[in-house]
Formats: C-alpha cells, sequence, structure tokens
C-alpha cells in the first residue's frame, strides 16, 4: 500500500514498499496488443519528454513512430537474436510495459517477466498499472516523497 496526498507518489510508495525501485531514466521496452496501442502513445511521449529512450516490438515501433513518437525496434524473442531477452540480461532495459494476447505472445512474456523479476526490472501488464508507474516516475522526477503518520491524511 502507498499512501499519499498525490496518486502519483502513492503508487510510487506502493512500487517501493513491493521492493520494485522505479527509474529515474534509461531505456523503457514496449510491446502492447493491438487493443492497447492508442492509449499507449500518451504514455510514451511522457517517458520521452522525462528522457527515456524507447524500444519497441514491430507493430508496437510502427504504431508509435506513425504517431511521431521515436522508439528503436527491437526482436521479440520468437523473432531471433539479438531480442528483447537479449538486452534485459545485457542490462540494457529499466522498464517494461508488456500486455499480451494470444499463446505464443503470453510465451514470450513470461520469459520476459521471468528475467525482469531476476534482474529488477519493473515490469507492467496491464496499461492501468503503466499509466499509474509512469505517473509515478513523473512525480519522483519533479519532488522527492515525504513520510507523515496516517492520522495527518485523515
Amino acid at each position: 500500500m502507498g499512501l499519499d496526498r498525490e496518486i502519483g507518489h502513492a503508487f510510487a510508495k506502493s512500487q517501493l514498499g513491493a521492493g520494485t525501485r522505479l527509474p529515474s531514466g534509461g531505456t523503457v521496452f514496449l510491446s502492447v496488443k493491438d487493443d492497447d496501442k492508442e492509449a499507449l502513445i500518451p504514455l510514451a511521449r511522457d517517458l520521452i519528454q522525462m528522457g527515456f529512450q524507447l524500444v519497441a516490438t514491430g507493430g508496437t515501433c510502427a504504431h508509435l513512430t506513425k504517431a511521431g513518437v521515436p522508439a528503436q525496434r527491437i526482436n521479440k524473442v520468437m523473432e531471433g537474436q539479438p531480442h528483447i531477452a537479449d538486452a534485459v540480461i545485457n542490462g540494457q532495459i529499466d522498464l517494461i510495459i508488456n500486455t499480451t494476447k494470444g499463446a505464443q505472445t503470453v510465451s514470450d512474456a513470461f520469459s520476459i517477466r521471468r528475467l525482469a523479476l531476476m534482474h529488477k526490472i519493473p515490469y507492467y501488464t496491464l496499461m492501468t498499472s503503466a499509466k499509474a508507474g509512469v505517473q509515478a516516475i513523473r512525480s519522483l522526477k519533479s519532488h522527492d516523497l515525504t513520510v507523515e503518520p496516517l492520522q495527518s491524511y485523515f
């Protein structure tokens, strides 16, 4: 649980409480199902504005590029090396947003999720949580967290 007067900081606190450290910069891997591509555009723009670099799988990269959001294409695991798993292992990825649909993408996502856990990389599988994560990063970049007694929130 994270408690704060601002939702971004509350979510950041919840992530810290769960042992997840949100990055302040670096590279974000994006791969989302078709239904989530439009919702990803504003999040991707926010990440770029905060100084992150974006890498994305083919369809996601094409959608972002078409919308004017700069992203570099990276292979899915099933597309051959070098691929996203290599980038995670090599320490090149700092945040992952990956929504899936279909058996093969779910299988790929499982291996990426396992690597993310092993390398302590924040990983969001729903657009709602991805949005909260991006908002939390923005909040952390704007000002530090504060600690207050529970009574001060009531």
